[in-house]
């Protein structure tokens, strides 16, 4: 429970606020508990669509230097939350809009029937650029040639065998990208935003990526030390664009749920909370290591999300699919790196690959 501390506080914290905010706009009770509900609704829906992400995030967490790890579980969620969830949505409004900050936040508390319409609009470019980064983390994993273990056999050794061609997953999602911007039956208009965002994703996916490659040069043994550090500044950005793509959907899809700006804000806050929990207990608890498929399944999660984001520009999906996908894939590499560690076990091997008991 001590890893959780934080978000039972957040939690309680929150709901204490949804049921104010839920009197203060309705004068009854039932506007309480109705505020309480819808909390509590978004928190899970929140949870349920970024438990991948904690796993990824540990996977990444579990090698930076203590100070960036930190500094990610405490400035972190405050970009996440306030940055991601809350300035970034009001933003996009304003500047689709022409319209001052000021005047899109009070938009989204007065009038927030006409703020969602106007973030709905913004939803083929959000999603192209999310769904493209997704698709390329997934690639990068996926494509790992000096990768060991596989969980999905034939399979994955294939891919892996693909990924010694250079940029091979970069081929692969510009390659979606355009099949998009030829077949999608949508408006031109909007072909050419899916396209544009989905090739900036790639742009940013790129220069994080070989930024942290430059960071990470040990070329010699002086600049080890201060290589290090600059790489946790290039990991802590990958990770905040990481959970920002993750997030960009979810903020969307809470407004199928409810148009009441303050409460999506402190349900995906009690969510987003539980989520870096999660985090702290895989990287600190060593869960990744117990159980050797879950990041597997993790990275096939964002693929099937990244492709749903992809989906979701041309028809809506609904948000317990995308949530419930997730889950299925996590709950089944659980269920093969548990049966992996007996195996192992009954072979008189410890959980690293080849090294004896």
């Amino acid at each position: 429970m001590r890893d959780f501390r934080y978000s039972i506080l957040v939690t309680i914290v929150g709901l204490l606020l949804a049921g104010w905010w839920g009197h203060h706009t309705t004068g009854t009770m039932a506007g309480v508990w109705a505020a309480l509900v819808l909390a509590m609704i978004l928190s899970v829906m929140e949870i349920s669509l970024s438990f991948d992400n904690a796993v990824v995030n540990a996977s990444i967490l579990k090698d930076m230097d203590e100070k960036w790890r930190q500094l990610f579980l405490t400035v972190g969620i405050l970009i996440a939350v306030f940055g991601v969830r809350l300035i970034f949505p009001l933003l996009l409004v304003a500047v689709a809009t022409s319209q001052g900050f000021i005047e899109v936040a009070d938009m989204a508390l007065t009038r927030p029937a006409e703020y969602s319409a106007h973030l709905m609009e913004g939803h083929a470019a959000i999603a192209s650029f999310g769904g493209t980064f997704l698709f390329l983390v997934f690639l990068s994993f996926i494509l790992n040639d000096a990768r060991e273990l596989h969980w999905l056999g034939k399979f994955e050794e294939q891919m892996a065998k693909l990924g010694k061609l250079d940029s091979m997953g970069i081929f692969i999602t510009l390659t979606v990208l355009l099949l998009m911007h030829q077949f999608l039956p949508v408006s031109p208009e909007k072909k050419t935003t899916i396209l544009l965002a989905g090739v900036a994703g790639v742009v940013l996916y790129i220069a994080v990526d070989s930024l942290g490659s430059f960071f990470s040069s040990k070329a010699d043994a002086a600049a080890v030390t201060g290589a290090a550090k600059r790489n946790g500044v290039m990991g802590f950005l990958y990770l905040e664009i990481l959970d920002a793509s993750f997030s960009f959907d979810g903020v969307i899809g809470a407004f199928a749920i409810t148009r009441d700006v303050v409460i999506i804000m402190l349900g995906l806050t009690i969510g987003a909370m539980f989520v870096r929990s999660l985090t702290v207990h895989f990287v600190y608890r060593g869960t990744l290591q117990k159980y050797v498929y879950l990041e597997h399944g993790a990275h096939y999660a964002i693929g099937i999300l990244g492709l749903i984001m992809f989906y979701s520009i041309y028809e809506h999906v609904p948000e317990v699919f995308t949530g419930l996908i997730g889950v299925v894939f996590i709950v089944a590499s659980l269920i093969s790196s548990i049966a992996y560690k007996r195996k192992v076990e009954a072979q008189g091997y410890s959980d690293k690959v080849g090294e004896p008991l």
